[in-house]
Parts: C-alpha cells; sequence; structure tokens
C-alpha cells in the first residue's frame, strides 16, 4: 500500500473512531439514564395509582384486591401501616425488601419519593408513597422492582450498541479506504509523473478535472512538463541546427584549405582560395559571437547600463556606418528622427539592434529599391516608435510567428549567400525587451517588411 494512502487512512480513521466512540458513549449513556428514568417513573406512578385508590377505599378488601393486582406483574407492592405493621404484599418480602423499609428517612412528601435507584449493585429500585386520609398520614405503598430485568435490558442496549458500533467501524474503514484512494489517487500520480520528469521522460500526461487545489496542482505539473517537453524539442533543434551551421563553413574552410595548399596554384587562385577561407571564417566568429550573446541572456549576465542618449545624433552616426554598404548595393536608404528627442538606452545594445535590422533590410532588399530608418514620438502614448521600412521580398504570412526563433531563417536557399545565422533577430527581440519596450513585424511577400520597435519612455528637452 502507498503511505500516503495509509498514512492518510490512519488518520481519517483516528479521527472518525475517536468522534464515533465519543458519540456512541453520550449516547448509550443517555438511552441507558433514559430506560432508567422511565422505570423509575413508571413505579413511582404505579405506586401513586395504587395509593390513590387506596385513599378512597381503606378496608380489607381494597388493600387485598392491591396486593392481588401486583401478583403476576414484575413489580412487587407493600401495604403497611405508618408505624411499620404489613397490611398487605403481593410477594414475600426478601430481606433486601425489608432493609429497604427499614431505613429512617424524612417525611415522605405527597408526590411519592425514590427509595432505591442503584440498579447496578442493589437487588431492588424502590418508590415509596404516602397514603393520606383526612389530611392524616395512615400508611405507605412501597412498590418494588427487581434490577435483573433492567440489568437485561441494558445487556441487551448494550449487545446493541456493540452490533450498530462493530458495523460503524467496518463502514468507516470501508469509506475512509475508498475516500483516502480517491483523495491520494491524483497525488499519487502526479507523484509518478515528477519521476518521470526527474528521468527526463517529459511526454507524461496528468489529468485530474476539477477546480480545486488537487486540479490547480494537476494543470501546474502538466504545463511544466509540456513546457520541458517543448525546451527538449527546442534544445534538440538548437543543437542540430547549430552543428550543421558550424559543419558547413568547417567543410568550406577544410576543402578550400586543401586546394590552396595544393602546388602549382597561381598566385591569383591561391588569393582566391584564401578570401574564401577568410570569409568562411568570419561567418563562424560571427556565430559563435552570436551564440555568446544568446548564452548571456539564457545566464542572466547579459547587463544593460541605460544613458540619457540624443536619438537623432545617435542614429545619425550609425547611419553614415553603413551607408557605404547601402550605396555599394545600389540601394537608398533614408533617416528621419526628430531633434531632441532623448531616450533611456544602452548605446553599446541598441547599436547592436538598429545594425542588425538594417542589414537584414539591406541582405534582402533589390537594387533601386530603398530602405528608411524612421523614429517619431507618439504623443497619445508617450511612446518612442522606432521602425526599419524596406521595399525587399517579404515574409510570408505563416512564417512570422517564429521570426524571432533562435536559427529560424526566412530565405533559407540563399543562406549561403546572405551568411545569415538566424540568431540575429533572436538577439534584437532579447535586447528590445531588455530595454522595456516592444517589437512588431509586419510583412508582405514581395512589397517588403516592416520592423517596428515600441520604447515605453522617452525624455524631451
Amino acid at each position: 500500500m502507498n503511505k500516503i494512502s495509509l498514512k492518510l487512512g490512519l488518520l481519517f480513521f483516528s479521527f472518525i473512531l475517536i468522534v464515533e466512540i465519543i458519540l456512541f458513549s453520550f449516547l448509550y449513556t443517555g438511552l441507558v439514564d433514559s430506560r432508567i428514568d422511565e422505570e423509575l417513573a413508571e413505579l413511582k406512578t404505579r405506586g401513586e395509582s395504587h395509593r390513590h385508590v387506596l385513599e378512597k377505599s381503606f378496608d380489607e378488601t381494597t388493600i387485598e384486591h392491591v396486593a392481588l393486582m401486583e401478583t403476576e406483574s414484575e413489580t412487587d407492592v407493600v401495604i403497611m401501616t405508618h408505624d411499620g405493621k404489613v397490611l398487605a404484599k403481593s410477594n414475600e418480602l426478601t430481606s433486601p425488601m425489608k432493609m429497604l423499609m427499614e431505613q429512617e428517612r424524612g417525611p415522605v412528601p405527597f408526590e411519592g419519593m425514590v427509595v432505591e435507584n442503584r440498579w447496578e449493585t442493589e437487588s431492588y429500585i424502590s418508590t415509596v408513597s404516602p397514603i393520606m386520609i383526612d389530611n392524616q398520614l395512615i400508611g405507605h405503598v412501597y412498590m418494588f422492582k427487581s434490577t435483573n430485568s433492567i440489568q437485561t435490558m441494558v445487556y441487551e442496549i448494550k449487545q446493541h450498541f456493540m452490533v450498530v458500533g462493530s458495523l460503524t467501524i467496518v463502514l468507516t474503514v470501508i469509506t475512509v479506504f475508498f475516500l483516502s484512494k480517491v483523495i491520494t489517487l491524483p497525488l499519487i500520480r502526479m507523484k509518478k509523473a515528477t519521476e518521470r520528469l526527474s528521468k527526463g521522460d517529459f511526454t507524461v500526461s496528468v489529468r485530474h478535472h476539477s477546480d480545486d487545489e488537487l486540479g490547480e496542482l494537476a494543470q501546474s505539473i502538466q504545463t511544466l512538463a509540456n513546457d520541458l517537453n517543448h525546451l527538449k524539442k527546442e534544445r534538440n533543434e538548437f543543437l542540430a541546427s547549430i552543428s550543421h551551421e558550424l559543419r558547413t563553413p568547417l567543410t568550406y574552410v577544410k576543402g578550400y584549405a586543401d586546394i590552396a595548399m595544393r602546388e602549382g596554384l597561381s598566385e591569383e587562385e591561391r588569393n582566391k582560395y584564401l578570401q574564401i577561407i577568410y570569409e568562411e571564417a568570419e561567418h563562424i566568429s560571427g556565430l559563435v559571437k552570436n551564440l555568446f550573446e544568446l548564452a548571456k541572456i539564457d545566464q542572466h549576465t547579459f547587463v544593460i547600463e541605460k544613458e540619457k542618449v540624443d536619438l537623432s545624433e545617435f542614429t545619425n552616426k550609425i547611419v553614415k556606418k553603413v551607408r557605404p554598404a547601402f550605396k555599394k548595393k545600389g540601394i537608398e536608404l533614408k533617416h528621419s528622427c526628430p531633434t531632441e528627442l532623448h531616450v533611456m538606452i544602452d548605446r553599446f545594445r541598441f547599436e547592436q539592434v538598429i545594425i542588425n535590422l538594417l542589414d537584414n533590410s539591406l541582405k534582402y532588399s533589390n537594387r533601386d529599391s530603398r530602405v528608411a530608418l524612421e523614429i517619431e514620438h507618439n504623443q497619445t502614448n508617450n511612446k518612442t516608435v522606432l521602425s526599419v521600412i524596406d521595399e525587399g521580398i517579404g515574409i510570408a504570412k505563416e512564417e512570422i510567428p517564429f521570426i524571432f526563433n533562435r536559427l529560424y531563417r526566412v530565405e533559407k536557399s540563399r543562406s549561403r549567400e546572405s551568411g545569415g545565422s538566424g540568431l540575429g533577430l533572436s538577439i534584437v527581440k532579447e535586447i528590445v525587451e531588455a530595454h522595456g519596450g516592444h517589437i512588431n513585424i509586419c510583412s508582405e511577400l514581395g512589397k517588403g517588411t516592416k520592423v517596428t520597435i515600441e520604447l515605453n519612455g522617452y525624455l524631451k528637452t
């Protein structure tokens, strides 16, 4: 049996058993006391009834008749004068009866009184009623009942309680067993699920259809399993992509190095192959650099050091730096930014963002097209909006949700030509969000792409 089921079952059973014992004890004691009180009350009532008869006609015939009435019943009656002379009795007097009648007691009240009620230790319970005629005490009517019948009755009640108590305990055990199973079964499933998770099996399924805390816990474990499974798949895909990204340029480097080392090559051919090797080495260097950036982000060692920056001056310097590359490809680069617009950003990190976005527009735009870097301040929500707009090949609608995924490339067939690793936009997104901003992409195939960055804060002097 599972430990938690056993512990929970024993806890429930102990608690319920204690409650049942207390309740049964009160019920048994109350029932027995009630029955004894009823017996005494009935005995006293019979004595009162005989007294009323004798008070109406206190003669020998009536006295004998009263005694005769009790001869066949479970009770005994003794009629005696006030000075202790026995006038009549239903049965022979026993020593306990005589002792009870000889006890000294004060005046007996008119409604009668109980002489003996100790049914557990004495042979009889007894009551006495006074016989009053013309306000004078004539005698007493003593009523006796053997305690054997009372003890038999109490014993039968006890037996009934024992049977009912036993059945109750059995039903309690069964109920507690099923209840503990019902309560602990989901916990046991969750425990097994977490054990599988700890061993690297993230395909677990935990189902608990309820809105209570157990249901919430099951949902949390299921969400964790799904997230871990997704991360595992992403990790495997990431490692496979990295292996491919590194293997391809390394193959080029090794292959062209072998060719460059051959004898008989002209200086021009050798330089051509060395140039290819250099470009592939640069590609590997850029890929490794991006991987280090992502590693810093994942390990939370990615530090943003914000400072007050004039956006117009800042972006003008970047545009001047990249404009020659755009001119070389025959692409017009436009730039617009309000003067005296300031934001709190990390200069180095945000330069990475803008250069990466402009570089993507350069790679995927055709000659004689235009790329624009536009910055404006939105008065409505007090936010600064930076946009990079091109007239390039665009992105398919179904691929936009994955554009920020690591190692995801839209134009896969051009990966060698463009040199993209699919890590740049991932880093851009992380940097923008680290600044408390938001990045969004709108694109249409054949018409171009617009990347919008929205920053939460701005300063304007």
